[in-house]
């Protein structure tokens, strides 16, 4: 037996559709995005849950809340599964921060592990805290199957931290869209990615809209 944990992206809010900056912002899901969460809890209630771990945010909440309410299982609310902090940045469009802190932007495109945005989070930061879930979940669950639902940025930190990946490197090397799973198995052996940003439960309609 193995511990799987599956990490689901919550699904689509408006920040998520036109790419603005949104990490300590607490948008609704959309209606897609709310369907996205019905499809997932149609497909995923199938399967044994031991525990659902869930940043306190309502678009994670709303995410999580189909599958929970389904199964009847009480979602966990933990602070270090939140959204990177966009600082000054939260709200503005890639053109608007490009052109009034052109500087940090560089320098958080270029190295966002030790670069935060102004008054933001670096990947260390979002590394540090999130494992302290991971390591709870390992300690609590030596086998079964945990949920996590998380967001874009620290989805795709946490997999990089646990497979030895760059942490300046994330933006660059994992793939989260809206309501995706990706599956990461716990052996002897360490940590194994199985599956990565999966959407195949979604009809064709919600995985192909745009901007996701």
């Amino acid at each position: 037996m193995s511990l799987k944990i599956y990490f689901l992206r919550h699904g689509e809010t408006v920040y998520s559709k036109t790419g603005g900056f949104c990490g300590d912002l607490d948008p609704e899901l959309t209606a897609e995005g709310s369907q996205m969460a019905e499809q997932f809890a149609a497909t995923y209630a199938k399967l044994p849950w031991d525990a659902v771990y869930v940043s306190p945010m309502k678009r994670t909440i709303a995410t999580a809340k189909p599958l929970c309410d389904t199964l009847g299982i009480e979602m966990q609310l933990r602070d270090g599964l939140r959204e990177i902090k966009y600082g000054k940045w939260e709200g503005q469009t890639v053109e608007f921060v490009r052109e009034k802190y052109a500087q940090e932007y560089i320098n958080w495109l270029t190295e966002p592990a030790w670069n935060a945005p102004n008054d933001g989070e670096t990947s260390v930061q979002i590394a540090s805290r999130s494992s302290l879930i991971i390591a709870e979940i390992q300690e609590k669950y030596k086998d079964g199957n945990v949920l996590v639902v998380s967001h874009k940025a620290t989805i795709r930190i946490i997999l990089c931290s646990l497979l030895g990946i760059d942490l300046g490197s994330y933006r660059n090397r994992i793939a989260a869209l809206a309501a995706s799973v990706s599956i990461v198995k716990f052996d002897v052996r360490g940590p194994m990615l199985e599956v990565l940003g999966d959407r195949s439960y979604m009809d064709e309609t919600l995985r192909n809209l745009p901007g996701t």
